[in-house]
């Protein structure tokens, strides 16, 4: 499909034919609804003709999406009170609950200010608080009796996916004995040892944790994976050791009464499944609008079909020609940007889905494109689609070289082709495609990481000379740990020059507090399990306390590490650092009191203000659930409930995104935190090819099992099944699809990075980086991005001289 009929806009009467005109709506509110829909872009206009049926916006960065939504969904709203009297509402589905939030305000705001309505006749619900509410309205039917469970989000660190590793390994022991021979074993002991480590601490855990949000969000059962594991033949079985980990998971989640958000979706489709809820559902809602669409699952978009069809859902059939078609009429509007999917590489979400629902609404004249964004200056605008267009002709040109004999799956590609196209004369939004701040577009190649901050610190000054508090500036970094670091150089600069420096990354540990003072608290209490100590040294690396190194090796033996003996091999110093400072927490252990042991490992952990805050808050509740059984016993279930339920909050003063970008602030925040923000300048400094795409490459602690990784290997076969190929990759092939889907969203990260800007973009590869942040003065070269030189040749103009820098200065 070229990128012209993708953008083609769709006449008011295609959308609704059979009612386009027909309908009586008053003449004040048919005014009413003529001014909300001339004051939005044309894009937008085409949501807020919608009347009935399916229809599919594709929309690029900064096309005003969820105002668009906001002024259809109030529309919908005043022509349903003109259209009948019944009771019937708007469901409204978005992704986070701080989008919810917002997307309601705008709407009252549009049926209150401009459409003189009551502001009701709608919900807005997170994906899973739609679920939750469905499940919870027919609890009999969903199975889920909420004042009984314990909502919990599964991750490879959560006691049931050890302790179903575990029961796995004792059921399974001659499966676990070929895991642990991996390639090549001389079955020498120490090595042994080490390798039980890494399989019950890392690679089943992460098997289990990838393969159950894989397959549950699916709807995929452990019977279900062990008959895909038929048709593979892995030596280690991939699959049937991945349904084995899921079968025990779910037998411990259900015998003590726990949920995870899937289990959510899949309560509320077994309430669809009963005829008379199902009507009694469909019944309430007139239509449903889904934002951020190309973050769903398969068992979410059906929850959202169902809900959204006029008559007896059936699911979609595919004809002959595999092409796709409902069974019954949908009013379903999913609006979304396949480019923006930055999720699927670590939750169950594919942005081929949406892409088939695109296909599938073009092929009936239902696809419509919000394709003008007014947010950045034109400079931006320009190399956003460049690097768009430039990373799908490079993957496109390296598999026809690697598959000769295949065509390429456009549906595959990192990119949908979609064009950013800059407003209209006229357009309604204030200041749209601003005047650009110096060139616009800036690129640097600095010599090392600590020239790229003296080059950034002098641009930032410059920047915010005239007036510190007209302008807001962030810094995005690909991981937490280069943010910590940008955020202790940068700190003296800010001070001088009273710059507010604000580094989100501190407010993501203060809510890591409570595992990290389990994990310790764990350790004193068993020091000798291999688990917990390896547990309380990850955390201890985590915080800088002790030096990255292998930790499997030390934890294999504790005793030995812990207390060498005189005949011991000498310990080098990096061991010996972090054996001696475990030791001062088992002298804390015995000579502290109870209720003091969370304040002194918070200060063992150099936490800062904030996080000594979290962790007395953390302390207090703790000590007055333990009141009855003051003990170490009574202080780790309390510990382990608050970190398993999820439902202790760190301390912050504000709750609101808008913190993010303040004006006259400095924000270092992730470049996936940065989805869905916008700044006037926007800084991404160390865009190196080990980061962005990245080297899809195996710890050297798991290469005992070969040159992949099961989870990856499990995660490319499961969605290979679901997305109807004939045969199921085998392990190379699945690595190799594994990689193409790191490196696609990898690119798609960058593209949303380069699109939060207004007005200027400065980005920079030093030549010398480190090859790992957890240890940033290990500098050596670093190959960019391949993006950042094709942009330097693509914009000349907007390459910075360097030399001429350093002349001024």
């Amino acid at each position: 499909m070229s990128d012209t009929n993708f953008t083609a806009a769709l006449p008011p009467e295609s959308l609704h034919p059979e009612l386009s005109g027909l309908l009586p709506v008053s003449s004040l509110r048919a005014e009413a609804i003529a001014r909300i829909r001339n004051n939005l872009r044309p894009g937008q206009q085409q949501m807020a003709d919608w009347q009935s049926g399916p229809l599919a916006i594709s929309a690029v960065p900064g096309a005003g999406k969820s105002t668009g939504m906001a002024a259809a969904a109030a529309i919908a709203i005043a022509r349903q009170y003109e259209r009948s009297s019944s009771r019937r509402q708007l469901v409204v589905v978005t992704f986070t609950r701080s989008a919810a939030a917002n997307i309601k305000a705008k709407i009252r705001k549009f049926l209150r200010d401009d459409l003189s309505l009551p502001q009701t006749g709608f919900f807005v619900y997170t994906l899973h608080g739609l679920a939750l509410n469905i499940a919870n309205r027919h609890s009999d039917l969903s199975g889920l009796q909420l004042e009984n469970v314990i909502l919990i989000t599964p991750t490879q660190s959560h006691r049931f996916i050890r302790t179903a590793v575990e029961q796995w390994i004792v059921n399974n022991p001659d499966v676990y004995l070929r895991l642990l021979q991996g390639h090549q074993f001389d079955g020498e002991e120490t090595e042994r040892l080490r390798r039980q480590s890494v399989l019950r601490t890392e690679v089943l855990p992460e098997l289990a944790n990838t393969v159950i949000h894989e397959a549950k969000s699916s709807g995929i059962s452990p019977e279900k994976l062990r008959e895909w594991s038929k048709q593979t033949t892995d030596e280690y079985a991939i699959l049937s050791v991945a349904a084995g980990l899921y079968e025990q998971y779910q037998n411990l989640m259900r015998s003590r009464d726990f949920i995870d958000y899937d289990d959510m979706i899949l309560a509320a489709l077994r309430v669809l499944e009963n005829d008379s809820a199902r009507h009694i559902e469909q019944n309430q809602i007139f239509a449903v609008f889904e934002d951020e669409a190309q973050d769903s699952s398969p068992l979410q978009t059906q929850l959202l079909e169902i809900l959204a069809s006029n008559g007896e859902y059936e699911g979609m059939n595919t004809d002959a020609n595999n092409r796709v078609s409902w069974h019954s009429p949908l009013n379903l509007v999913r609006v979304g940007d396949p480019n923006q999917a930055i999720n699927s590489t670590f939750t169950p979400a594919d942005p081929i889905y949406f892409r088939q629902f695109c296909e599938e609404c073009d092929r009936i004249e239902r696809l419509a494109t919000m394709d003008r964004a007014g947010r950045s200056t034109r400079i931006i605008i320009e190399a956003a689609n460049f690097a768009l267009k430039w990373i799908n002709n490079q993957w496109l040109a390296t598999t026809k070289t690697n598959n000769k004999q295949q065509t390429p799956d456009n549906r595959q590609v990192p990119f949908r082709l979609q064009t950013i196209r800059p407003v209209e004369v006229g357009d309604p939004q204030a200041n749209a495609n601003p005047a650009r701040v110096g060139r616009g577009l800036e690129l640097y190649t600095p010599r090392d990481i600590h020239h790229t901050v003296e080059l950034l610190s002098q641009r930032v000054i410059e920047l915010f000379a005239e007036d510190p508090t007209k302008n807001s500036a962030a810094i995005l970094v690909r991981e937490n740990r280069q943010g910590r670091w940008l955020a202790e150089a940068l700190t003296p600069m800010c001070k001088e020059h009273k710059i507010t420096l604000y580094d989100v990354g501190e407010r993501d540990r203060r809510s890591h507090v409570p595992q990290e003072i389990l994990a310790l608290l764990q350790f004193c209490d068993r020091p000798h399990s291999p688990d917990y100590l390896k547990a309380a040294l990850e955390a201890l690396v985590q915080r800088q306390l002790i030096p990255t190194q292998d930790l499997n090796a030390l934890v294999s033996l504790p005793e030995e590490f812990l207390y060498p003996g005189p005949l011991a091999i000498p310990q080098p110093e990096t061991e010996q650092k972090a054996a001696r400072l475990c030791r001062s927490l088992l002298r804390a252990r015995l000579e502290l009191p109870l209720y003091q042991l969370i304040s002194f490992l918070a200060l063992t952990l150099n936490y800062d203000q904030a996080e000594l805050a979290t962790a007395d808050k953390l302390a207090e509740r703790v000590n007055q659930q333990i009141a009855g059984n003051n003990s170490m016993g009574g202080m780790l279930s309390a510990l382990s409930e608050i970190v398993s339920s999820e439902r202790f909050e760190p301390v912050e003063t504000e709750d609101s995104e808008e913190r993010y970008t303040r004006r006259g602030q400095l924000t270092i925040i992730t470049m996936h935190k940065a989805k869905g923000l916008d700044w006037d300048y926007v800084f991404l400094p160390f865009l190196h090819e080990n980061l962005i795409p990245g080297r899809f490459w195996v710890p050297p602690q798991s290469q005992f099992l070969g040159d992949f990784t099961l989870s990856e290997v499990a995660r490319a076969q499961i969605r290979a099944t679901l997305h109807e190929e004939s045969i199921i990759p085998d392990v190379s092939q699945a690595w190799e699809v594994a990689k193409n889907l790191k490196t696609s969203e990898e690119y798609r990260l960058l593209y949303v990075a380069m699109t939060r800007a207004k007005l200027l973009l400065w980005m920079s590869a030093a030549q010398k980086a480190p090859f790992t942040w957890s240890k940033p003065d290990n500098l050596q070269e670093q190959a960019p991005c391949p993006v950042f030189p094709a942009l330097k040749r693509q914009f000349p103009e907007c390459v910075v001289n360097l030399a001429a820098i350093s002349k001024q200065v």
